[in-house]
C-alpha cells in the first residue's frame, strides 16, 4: 500500500535540505526503468511480486510493448532513512536535514540515443544523477554521451552496477572475473568524469569504498553497497565501519588464520589469499545462488534462517529463480541501497544551486532573481524554469513541466511567461498570465497540489499555449532567462508529410503544432515548396513521432516520403578571386572572399565553447590563442550565421570604409539569409569564413537602405562561396556494436555495403562480447539495425550516435555527371529547383 500522503509530500516540500532531484541516466537496455521499479515498490506504489517486470515508469502502450522509454517520466517518492544514515550525510555540516523524511524526486529517462534531447530536459530540473552501468556490456557510447551532458549542467552522479544476476547465471563468472569486471566499470566511469567534470568543482569520481557505488540485480530487485555489508561486519566483528570499508574493496585481503590483514595476494607459505570483497560480499550472495539452483532447497533455507529471512510458508514452496528472488530481495532489497546511496551522496537543491546558479542563469551575479536561485530561497522572486511540456489526457493540450529554482508557485499566480528567445527590456517572446493550477508529477497520473516552494519539480496548467518547448517563468520584472538547453544530438534525419484526404490539412497543420510542443528535439517546418517537413535525430525518433502524429496529434491518416538527410554547404579552398556584386541601383559595391574554417573552430562554435554572447575582448583572445587569428580580426566578426549561432562567420577586414557602420545591419542580415539556404542545394552552410575586403558605398544615405544591401549581400556570399571550391559536407554517425566472437564476419559485410569503416575493435574482458566501433554516413543508415539483425541472426546489437560532418569527396558538386553531382540534382528536383548548380558567373557582377 502506498506509505504516504501528498499532504506528507507537500510538507516536505518545504524542508530544502530534506530533497533529493535526480534523474536516472544510462545506455539503453541497461536496466533504468527496472531499476526505478525498485524504488516506486518501495515507496508502496507497486506490489513487491510486480517489480522489475511492471516497468511503472514507462506510461506509453508502445514503451510497454517495445521494451524501451521513450519520453521521460517523473515520480516523486517519500523514503524514511535511519538516525545512522542522516548522521552520514555529506553537506550535513551546512545544510542540518530537519528529521529522517526525504523527498526523492525521480526522473525515468529514455537510454535510446535518438531520444537524448528527453534526457537533457531531465538533467536540466535535477541535481544528482544515478548512472546505470550493465557489469557485462560496460559503459559505452551513450553511458558517455549522458554522463558528459550531466557533468556538462553541473549534475553530480552516483554509479551503480546493474545486471550482477546475468554474470552469475548467465555467464557463470567466478568471483575474481566478477571483481575484476566491476573494477573495469568503475574506472571507465572515472575516466569519463575526469575528462568532462568542470574543473572548478570539488572532485566528483566514484568508488565503492566511498559508498556512491552500488550493485544490483535490477529485474530480481536486490542490490548492495559497500557500506550495508560494512555495517553488518563492523557490529559483528567489533571494528570501525569506515575502517572495514576501505578494506572491503581493492588490494586487501584477510588471513583467516594469522585473522591478519595483509596488501599481499599469498600468505606466509606462498598459498593464495582470497581477496576481502570476494570473501565477505560475494561469498554469501554465490552460496545462495549455487544452493537454490542446484535444489538443495534445505541448505538454502538454512542459510536464509541464519541471515534472518524471514520466508513465508508459501515462499518456502517457491522453486528454481522464483525462490532465489524472494531471498535475494529479503537479504539485500535493492531499493535499501540505492536509497542511502542517494540520500548519502547526492546533494539537495539547497546545496546544489550554490554552485549550478552560476550555470543556469543568463543575467548579471548581483539580481535579486541570481540571490535566489543561489539560496534557493522560497520567498524570493519566482524563477520557474519549464524543461517540456507533457501531453495531458485533453487532447492538444499540455503540463508545463519544470523546476522552481525560486520563490513559490501556486494557484492563480500572476507571471511573466518569457520564451527562449526573450530580451529583457523588450516586449518580443514574452506574456503575462496566470497560472490556473499546480500538480505533482506521479508517473502514469498527476497530483492536485495547492503551492510548490523553491527547489522541487512541478506541472503547470494553462501555460501551455505560451510556451512552444521551454522557457523561464518569474514574477521579477528585472529578470534574465534561465539558460536554454544545448542538445548532444541535432535533427539529421527528415521526412516530408502530407494528408490522405486534402479536407484534413487543417487538422495536420494543428497536430504539427502539437507535436513541435511536445518533443524537444523534434524540428517541424514548412518548405519553400509547400512540403510539411519533420526533422528528428534519427530513424526510431522520426518513426515515434510520425505515429503521435498520425494517432494522436492530428488524428488524421497521413502520406509520408522516405527519409531524406540534411546536408551542409561548405568552401574546401579560398575564393580564387574576390567576388564584387553591385546594389540595383549600381551605387554601392561589397568586395568579399570565402575561406574553410578551421574543422575544430566549427565543432567549438556548435558546442558553446566559442559563443557570439562572449564579449569580443574574451573571443578575440581565445581566437588568436587557440586557432591562430590575428587579435584584431578576430575583435571584428560582425556575427555567426545562421540564427546568430551557427558555424560561420563573417568577418570585417576592411580599412578606413566610410558609412560602414551604418550598412553593418544590413549586410548581417543579407548574411543569416544566405547562410540558412546555400546556393547550391539550399542547404545551410557550415564552417565557412567571410572576409568583407572593401565597399564602396553612395554618399546619400537614402542610396544604401537595406533594400539596396541586403541583396548585394547576399548575392556576393554566394558568388564567394562558388569561387571556393564549394562542396556538400554530410552527417556521419559513430555506431557502436556489440556481438559475440562467432557473429562477427557479417558485420563487416554489412558495413562495407553501405560505405561504412571499422576503426577500432576491442573484447570486453571476461565475456565473449566484442565491442566494434565504425563511421557510417547517415545517408547509408536507413534500414542498417534491420539488415545487421539479419546478417547476424540477431546477435548483434548497434547503437547509432550523431558524430560529425564530412565533406563528400566523390567529384565534384558542380559536375552534375558524378556521384556528389547526382546528389545533388537530386536534392534540388526534390525542392523545386533547377537541376543544375547556377555559375558564380550569375551573382558576380564585372567591374
Amino acid at each position: 500500500m502506498v506509505n504516504f500522503t501528498i499532504d506528507q509530500i507537500h510538507a516536505l516540500m518545504t524542508k530544502r535540505p530534506n530533497i533529493r532531484n535526480m534523474s536516472v541516466i544510462a545506455h539503453v537496455d541497461h536496466g533504468k526503468s527496472t531499476l526505478s521499479d525498485s524504488l516506486v515498490q518501495h515507496a508502496g506504489i507497486i506490489a513487491a511480486a510486480k517489480a522489475g517486470d511492471a516497468r511503472y515508469m514507462d506510461t506509453r502502450k508502445d514503451e510497454q510493448e517495445r521494451g524501451i522509454t521513450i519520453k521521460s517520466t517523473a515520480i516523486s517518492l517519500h523514503a524514511e532513512m535511519s538516525d545512522e544514515d542522516v548522521k552520514e550525510i555529506k553537506e550535513y555540516k551546512t545544510a542540518n536535514p530537519t528529521g529522517n523524511d526525504f523527498l526523492i524526486n525521480l526522473i525515468d529517462s529514455p537510454g535510446h540515443v535518438d531520444f537524448s534531447s528527453e534526457v537533457t530536459a531531465a538533467l536540466r530540473v535535477t541535481d544528482g544523477a544515478l548512472v546505470v552501468v550493465d557489469v557485462i556490456e560496460g559503459a559505452s557510447v551513450q553511458t558517455e554521451t549522458v554522463l558528459r551532458q550531466a557533468l556538462g549542467e553541473r549534475i553530480k552522479p552516483v554509479l551503480c552496477i546493474n545486471k550482477v544476476d546475468r554474470a552469475l547465471l548467465e555467464l557463470q563468472m567466478t568471483k575474481e572475473d566478477l571483481f575484476t569486471a566491476f573494477r573495469k566499470v568503475v574506472e571507465d566511469i572515472n575516466v569519463i568524469i575526469s575528462t568532462y567534470q568542470d574543473k572548478t568543482m570539488p572532485d566528483w569520481q566514484v568508488n565503492p569504498n566511498s559508498g556512491n557505488v552500488a550493485f544490483a540485480a535490477a529485474l530480481h530487485g536486490w542490490g548492495f553497497t559497500l557500506r550495508q555489508f560494512a555495517q553488518r561486519y563492523s557490529k559483528k566483528f567489533g571494528v570501525d565501519q569506515e575502517k572495514m570499508m576501505d578494506r572491503l574493496w581493492g588490494e586487501n585481503f584477510f588471513n583467516p588464520k594469522t585473522k591478519k590483514w595483509t596488501k599481499n595476494p599469498t600468505d606466509a607459505d606462498g598459498k593464495p589469499l582470497e581477496r576481502a570483497f570476494n570473501m565477505f560480499i560475494l561469498d554469501p550472495i554465490f552460496k545462495i545462488f549455487d544452493c537454490v539452483m542446484k535444489d538443495r532447497i534445505e541448505e538454502a533455507l538454512a542459510m536464509a534462517e541464519k541471515l534472518n529471512i524471514k520466508l513465508t510458508s508459501e515462499e518456502k514452496d517457491q522453486k528454481g529463480k522464483a525462490l532465489l528472488k524472494t531471498i535475494m530481495r529479503k537479504f539485500l532489497p535493492a531499493a535499501d541501497a540505492l536509497l542511502e546511496m542517494m540520500v548519502i551522496h547526492l546533494p539537495s537543491p539547497f546545496t546544489a544551486q550554490k554552485y549550478r546558479a552560476e550555470t543556469l542563469y543568463e543575467g548579471p551575479h548581483d539580481d535579486e532573481a541570481f540571490i535566489g536561485i543561489r539560496d534557493c530561497a522560497a520567498d524570493g522572486p519566482l524563477m520557474l524554469y519549464v524543461s517540456k511540456m507533457v501531453p495531458t489526457s485533453e487532447r492538444g493540450r499540455f503540463y508545463a513541466f519544470g523546476r522552481v529554482f525560486s520563490g513559490t508557485v501556486k494557484s492563480g499566480l500572476k507571471v511573466r511567461i518569457q520564451g527562449p528567445n526573450y530580451v529583457p527590456g523588450k516586449k518580443e517572446d514574452l506574456f503575462v498570465k496566470s497560472i490556473q493550477r499546480t500538480v505533482l508529477m506521479m508517473g502514469r497520473t498527476t497530483e492536485p497540489i495547492e503551492n510548490v516552494p523553491a527547489g522541487n519539480i512541478v506541472g503547470l496548467v494553462g501555460v501551455d499555449q505560451f510556451l512552444l518547448k521551454s522557457g523561464t517563468l518569474t514574477t521579477s520584472e528585472t529578470a534574465h532567462n534561465l539558460k536554454v538547453m544545448k542538445f548532444s544530438v541535432s535533427p539529421v534525419v527528415q521526412r516530408a508529410v502530407e494528408v490522405k484526404n486534402g479536407s484534413d490539412l487543417p487538422k495536420l497543420v494543428e497536430g504539427l503544432k502539437r507535436l513541435s510542443k511536445s518533443d524537444p528535439c523534434v524540428m517541424v517546418y514548412t518548405s519553400d515548396s509547400g512540403e510539411h517537413v519533420i526533422a528528428g535525430a534519427g530513424e526510431l525518433h522520426l518513426e515515434i513521432c510520425l505515429k503521435d502524429l498520425e494517432e494522436d496529434h492530428a488524428g488524421v491518416p497521413l502520406r509520408i516520403s522516405d527519409p531524406v538527410v540534411q546536408y551542409r554547404e561548405t568552401v574546401t579552398k579560398e575564393s580564387s578571386m574576390t567576388a564584387l556584386s553591385k546594389s540595383p541601383n549600381k551605387h554601392n559595391r561589397l568586395y568579399l572572399v570565402a575561406q574553410p574554417m578551421d574543422d575544430e573552430l566549427a565543432k567549438d562554435i556548435e558546442s558553446g565553447k566559442v559563443s557570439s554572447k562572449d564579449d569580443f575582448k574574451t573571443r578575440g583572445r581565445l581566437l588568436a590563442d587557440e586557432y591562430g587569428w590575428d587579435v584584431t580580426e578576430a575583435r571584428k566578426i560582425w556575427c555567426f550565421g545562421p540564427d546568430g549561432s551557427g558555424a560561420n562567420l563573417l568577418v570585417d577586414t576592411t580599412k578606413a570604409v566610410q558609412y560602414l557602420n551604418e550598412i553593418k545591419d544590413s549586410v548581417v542580415s543579407g548574411f543569416q539569409w544566405a547562410s540558412r539556404e546555400g546556393p547550391i542545394a539550399e542547404e545551410p552552410m557550415r564552417s565557412i569564413r567571410f572576409n568583407v575586403m572593401d565597399v564602396t558605398l553612395h554618399a546619400d544615405a537614402i542610396h544604401r537602405g537595406g533594400g539596396q544591401i541586403i541583396p548585394t549581400a547576399r548575392r556576393v556570399l554566394y558568388a564567394a562561396l562558388l569561387l571556393g571550391e564549394p562542396t556538400l559536407q554530410e552527417p556521419v554517425y559513430l555506431v557502436d556494436i556489440q556481438v559475440p566472437e562467432s557473429a562477427m564476419g557479417g558485420i563487416y559485410g554489412c558495413l562495407t555495403k553501405r560505405n561504412g569503416h571499422v576503426f577500432a575493435e576491442e573484447q570486453r574482458p571476461g565475456t565473449p562480447l566484442f565491442n566494434i566501433k565504425a563511421y557510417l554516413p547517415v545517408k547509408d543508415s536507413f534500414g542498417f539495425t534491420a539488415d545487421l539483425r539479419a546478417a547476424t541472426s540477431g546477435q548483434a546489437f548497434n547503437q547509432l550516435v550523431f558524430d560529425h560532418w564530412q565533406p563528400l569527396t566523390l567529384g565534384s558538386v558542380m559536375d552534375p555527371t558524378s556521384p556528389s553531382g547526382k546528389i545533388v540534382a537530386e536534392m534540388r528536383k526534390r525542392k523545386g529547383l533547377k537541376p543544375e548548380v547556377p555559375p558564380y558567373t550569375e551573382y558576380y557582377d564585372k567591374l
